[in-house]
């Protein structure tokens, strides 16, 4: 999905945990003040009636017990993160942390703690009458309810968090997602990039990172302000430092490019210190693989986690656009840019397990049983590539085996021949 770079860092901010908390602590402390408005509008008989004067003792549990609740809470996915960490990958804890239904639970322990703290101040401090400790005693009830049913998710949620398997599907989640788009739209919108044209005038930043998102509304909008072409060499998640070019200029201007229209160019492009997966397809698969090398770790030698993983890669790689999606005129033609190409994604999927696995002979024939199955997907597409990577594989693990049975059962097992 393209996104302009605004909207693109407003998307990536409303994923922060101190934004939702936020919110919910805004809400919980506006629920407690609103019953000071309503308050007057409600008749002193059925103040009575309701038993309102409850409210002060059930809102002292509440703000008792939710701090306490939320420390816990947070004690639990700092602990779930650190798992994820070091039994997978650093690069994975991202996702464990933007997790909704954790930021959900997190937001609604602190938002309910300020919303009877404040409701605590309030009625000590006298600004509630009759009506509106009705009001903040329905309202009070509303939030139990709400507090219950978060806690029965939160607990449920809690039997998966930071798991290897629950860690993989994550992965495997986003990683699918980026693939589906990127399939829909290789180019970002862009034209196809061919030979560099003479005369093209590069582009350098001034920091080392990574390009986490390319504006592609913005290039297109200056390249047809200052009647520019623009040549991409670099995409999402590729590695830049001063001096390596991320694009070259085409003008008809003598001299390059303005500064202040180069300036606004690499304004265009984020850069980092880390990659992210959004228009990045590769990422998904790096960190999948990065998980899958652990795993074969003489430290921990988990071959069953590898096999996950590998199934997981197969998912991502048969990943195929939407039937009603329609290839149509560049969005943004003055913008070229470069292919992903299948043998990238390929060494970034099967190199790290050939290379960590080649001594292990489940490893080895599940591996071959991933590329044969990519390798019979309808319509051919990665025929080629799979099978290009089964036979190195396949020698890799031969020159590692020392056992001959095992050597003979897994050229069985290959569908290729070295």
């Amino acid at each position: 999905m393209l996104r302009s770079k605004r909207l693109w860092q407003v998307v990536q901010l409303s994923r922060r945990l101190w934004v939702r908390a936020t919110l919910y602590c805004l809400a919980g402390v506006a629920t407690a003040l609103v019953a000071i408005l309503l308050g007057p509008f409600i008749p002193e008989e059925m103040t009575q009636a309701f038993g309102a004067d409850a409210v002060d003792p059930i809102l002292s549990i509440i703000a008792s017990s939710m701090l306490a609740v939320t420390t816990f809470s947070l004690s639990t996915l700092v602990a779930a993160s650190a798992a994820a960490a070091s039994g997978a990958t650093p690069r994975a804890t991202s996702l464990l942390l933007e997790d909704t239904t954790a930021q959900r639970a997190l937001s609604t322990f602190l938002g309910t703690f300020l919303f009877s703290l404040v409701g605590l101040i309030a009625l000590h401090a006298g600004l509630y009458g009759g009506g509106g400790r009705l009001v903040l005693f329905i309202v009070t009830l509303g939030v139990i309810a709400v507090i219950v049913l978060t806690l029965l998710r939160w607990i449920d949620h809690l039997s998966t968090l930071g798991r290897i398997s629950e860690t993989i599907d994550r992965v495997k989640t986003v990683a699918m997602t980026g693939m589906r788009d990127h399939l829909e739209d290789p180019l970002l919108g862009g034209a196809p990039l061919g030979p560099m044209p003479s005369g093209a005038v590069p582009v350098s930043p001034a920091k080392v990172g990574y390009i986490k998102h390319i504006d592609m509304p913005q290039l297109q909008a200056l390249g047809a302000t200052s009647d520019l072409e623009l040549y991409l060499v670099a995409r999402a998640g590729a590695f830049c430092a001063p001096g390596t070019p991320m694009l070259f200029v085409r003008t008809r201007a003598t001299g390059g490019p303005d500064p202040k229209v180069q300036q606004a160019l690499l304004d265009a492009l984020t850069i980092g210190p880390r990659r992210t997966f959004e228009q990045d397809p590769r990422f998904g698969l790096i960190v999948l693989a990065e998980i899958a090398s652990r795993s074969l770790s003489s430290a921990i030698n988990d071959p069953g986690t590898t096999i996950d993983v590998m199934t997981a890669m197969v998912e991502v790689l048969a990943v195929e656009p939407r039937a009603d999606h329609l290839r149509g005129a560049p969005a943004f033609p003055r913008v070229h840019v470069p292919p992903v190409t299948l043998r990238d994604m390929f060494e970034d999927a099967f190199l790290p397990i050939a290379r960590d696995g080649a001594g292990n002979l489940d490893i080895g024939i599940r591996l071959q049983k991933s590329l044969r199955a990519l390798a019979g997907l309808p319509g051919g597409r990665m025929h080629t590539i799979a099978r290009e990577t089964a036979v190195a594989s396949l020698t890799r693990g031969l020159d590692s085996l020392a056992f001959e049975a095992d050597r003979e059962r897994l050229k069985r097992e290959a569908f290729v021949e070295v």
